[in-house]
């Protein structure tokens, strides 16, 4: 008989009573980094037999209420255009992706961090239309209105 290596169920409850426990120890607010892919960890669930691709997602769904989303990029990876292998975009349109299947699903996405800055220049500074997007209400500071 096969038997499954991983219960999902049992890591999500087990997770959530974890992280709930760490938000009363600070004061109501947590910060965590998830890493791998929150949707599709088609690597976890290859190596963990019983582990569902969207667990993490599940886990915060079970905290919506009262979880804030923070993605983060490097501006480096922006800068050299990095391409998600699996998906084959960019990451700085992977994180439009994100903004809108986190909002897609009940979550909010309170804001995105860009890492590694050094002073890059913007691509919309240089001769190409302004950076702007209105789902993130982002602007190139050259280019924004005085």
């Amino acid at each position: 008989m096969f038997k499954i290596g991983f219960d999902n169920e049992k890591y999500l409850q087990m997770q959530s009573d974890k992280i709930r426990e760490r938000i009363g120890q600070f004061g109501g607010k947590l910060y965590l980094e998830f890493g791998g892919k929150l949707f599709d960890d088609y690597h976890a669930s290859r190596v963990l037999p019983g582990f569902a691709p969207d667990s993490k997602v599940k886990m915060l769904l079970q905290m919506k209420d009262s979880a804030e989303i923070v993605i983060v990029i490097s501006a480096d990876a922006i800068e050299k255009n990095k391409r998600r292998g699996d998906l084959g975009i960019t990451y700085d349109l992977d994180v439009l992706r994100l903004i809108d299947a986190f909002r897609g699903i009940g979550l909010y996405v309170g804001s995105v961090c860009i890492t590694h800055y050094h002073a890059q220049p913007d691509p919309g500074c240089q001769g190409l239309p302004p950076l702007y997007h209105p789902r993130l209400s982002l602007q190139c500071p050259a280019h924004r209105q005085r």
